[in-house]
């Protein structure tokens, strides 16, 4: 076992992601969990099994998120994880959120504990990291319930996200991701309480130039009962993409909208000028009007985001580096401070 022996830890200090020796692990893996008692054991056991074979230090978080069927008394009696219960259910992104500012690795592992997600291949997934920032586990097939309504829902929004942010996305809300501790806590404040955060960390990545591989995965039925409403939570995925790019990149649903807009009302005045004896309508300069107010809403938007970007950002992951010395001047040493300037005393 690479973990260490349990102890307590003060709560400020859970959330700070320190214990008393301040040490640092290689990967933190947050398992949320709301009323899965009946798998418990055997996801713990089987994420256990294949990070002890791995060459990774390792720590288990597992966040109870308010659940009422036993779970909680059962992660009690579990040894060997770092355990956070609330008494309410607050929803999985607030269990992600609160397990990631917990942790200690430097590389977090998101994934659940339903036995739908291929929790055995976490060293995996933990090494296709090399050179990314986020690696998503991608899923091949839709095992989720009312498949009618999720697969060309989730379609949709697909597509709509990879339009936004410029980027193919073969999977927009897999629950199974490793990412980089560093870079996720600028943004951890922004995730939503809900399913959408595991939306919002891949949109939030992608639109600050961080880079995000996708790693082909299965995915299985999932044990126990769903908690993702279709209609519901499909809701909040389609307007959580719209308010990630609208806070990241505005122009790109102001804009044709405008441009929309702005053509609109071309092809109306053509029609006024043409029909109309040269008589513009008085809904042909409502049309403009909506176009031009588009258009500064956008520049807006734009303008408040840049002025609330962050100044300083984690440097993203190379696939390669070189560092070599500077290069000085004939007869340059190395320390030394620059002679005065002719005519001037030095001090």
């Amino acid at each position: 076992m690479k973990t260490s022996s349990s102890s307590f830890v003060a709560p400020e200090n859970i959330l700070l992601g320190v214990d008393e020796i301040g040490s640092e692990l290689d990967v933190s893996i947050v398992l949320p969990v709301y009323n899965e008692e009946g798998h418990l054991h055997e996801e713990i056991d089987r994420i256990r099994a294949a990070m002890d074979a791995s060459e990774f230090s390792y720590e288990i978080i597992v966040i109870d998120d308010g659940s009422s069927d036993g779970s909680g008394d059962a992660l009690r009696g579990v040894e060997g994880i770092r355990l956070i219960q609330f008494l309410t259910n607050r929803g999985s992104g607030s269990a992600r959120k609160y397990g990631t500012r917990a942790s200690r690795g430097r590389v977090v592992v998101w994934t659940d504990v339903d036995m739908s997600y291929p929790n055995n291949l976490i060293p995996e997934l933990v090494r296709e990291m090399e050179g990314y920032d986020q690696v998503v586990g991608a899923r091949t097939t839709e095992e989720g319930t009312h498949k009618f309504a999720r697969v060309p829902a989730k379609l949709a929004i697909r597509k709509l996200a990879s339009y936004l942010v410029q980027t193919p996305i073969p999977d927009l809300n897999s629950g199974m991701r490793a990412f980089r501790r560093d870079v996720a806590l600028q943004y951890v404040s922004q995730l939503p309480p809900g399913f959408s955060c595991v939306t919002t960390i891949t949109l939030t990545f992608l639109a600050h130039g961080y880079t995000v591989k996708y790693w082909p995965i299965t995915y299985s039925t999932r044990a126990g009962t769903s908690k993702f409403h279709w209609l519901s939570d499909t809701r909040r995925y389609f307007l959580q993409v719209i308010r990630m790019t609208l806070s990241f990149d505005p122009f790109r649903v102001f804009l044709p909208i405008g441009f929309v807009l702005l053509f609109l009302g071309l092809g109306k005045l053509t029609f006024d000028v043409v029909d109309n004896d040269f008589k513009v309508a008085i809904n042909t300069l409502l049309i403009f009007l909506a176009s031009f107010q588009v258009f500064v809403v956008g520049m807006l938007a734009d303008l408040v985001g840049r002025a609330t970007r962050a100044t300083h950002e984690v440097q993203p992951a190379a696939g390669f580096m070189r560092d070599v010395a500077g290069t000085f001047p004939a007869g340059h040493q190395s320390g030394a401070a620059p002679a005065p300037a002719e005519g001037t005393e030095g001090s």
